[in-house]
């Protein structure tokens, strides 16, 4: 019995980290590193982004349930962020010692870098998956980019005042947008999502507690099945 554990124990730790570390080119020549889940190049592209302080790693716990939609991960280092879950960002510490500029704005670069990436392997629509400062990078890039079909976004918020504002950009959004946060974090949501057109948006939060950013997923959550049953629905929206 202890033998078929071990054996259980080791098959899902290897599919856990069964993926390819990618590099590939920012717009300003910064390199930037990615960990690509594919179980079908057929299938669509979720790009994962992390929230700050954080590295591709903030999906090492959730990118393989997310395949489980149909569709291929791409979890990508941004160039403003650290370590987590053991994973460190290469593309942030890359940034620091080449001197690029590594606020959270200048992640857009990143971002449009790893879309264009993906467009390279497949001619289907993107969903761009956004955790905090990241989520609302990625409603700005998606609103003009025909090739994004929809959003995830978890905490986005007002991080780039008074140089952008996020709730005057994405006002009329059309695509389909999912936000989430923690339940102290939901009016604020609300109001930043105010001018998206309600048949275009789903906004989620637990009745109490959660988490910020996409850490809501994590087992650690209590939450974390709410969230998961919430996503799965939006997700079987937007097939």
């Amino acid at each position: 019995m202890r033998i078929i554990f071990s054996f259980v124990f080791i098959f899902l730790f290897l599919v856990l980290e069964a993926q390819e570390k990618v590099t590939f080119l920012a717009e300003d020549g910064l390199k930037i590193t990615a960990d690509l889940y594919e179980t079908n190049p057929s299938n669509p592209y979720i790009l994962l982004f992390h929230q700050a302080g954080n590295s591709r790693g903030e999906y090492r716990l959730t990118a393989n349930k997310i395949l489980k939609f149909g569709y291929n991960c791409l979890a990508v280092d941004l160039r403003s962020g650290g370590e987590v879950n053991y994973i460190q960002n290469h593309t942030a510490l890359l940034a620091v010692q080449q001197d690029y500029p590594v606020d959270y704005l200048s992640s857009q670069k990143d971002i449009e870098a790893a879309i264009n990436w993906v467009k390279e392997r497949s001619k289907k629509q993107i969903v761009l998956f956004g955790s905090s400062f990241s989520a609302s990078v990625c409603l700005i890039v998606a609103k003009n980019n025909p090739d994004i079909k929809a959003v995830i976004a978890f905490s986005p918020g007002e991080y780039f005042t008074p140089e952008r504002t996020i709730q005057s950009e994405i006002k009329d959004f059309d695509k389909p947008v999912f936000a989430a946060s923690s339940q102290r974090e939901n009016s604020y949501v609300d109001q930043l999502l105010s001018e998206v057109p309600s048949e275009n948006k789903i906004i989620f939060a637990p009745k109490t507690g959660g988490e910020h950013g996409s850490k809501s997923l994590w087992e650690s959550n209590p939450n974390s099945q709410e969230y998961w049953l919430a996503l799965t629905m939006f997700f079987s929206k937007i097939k």
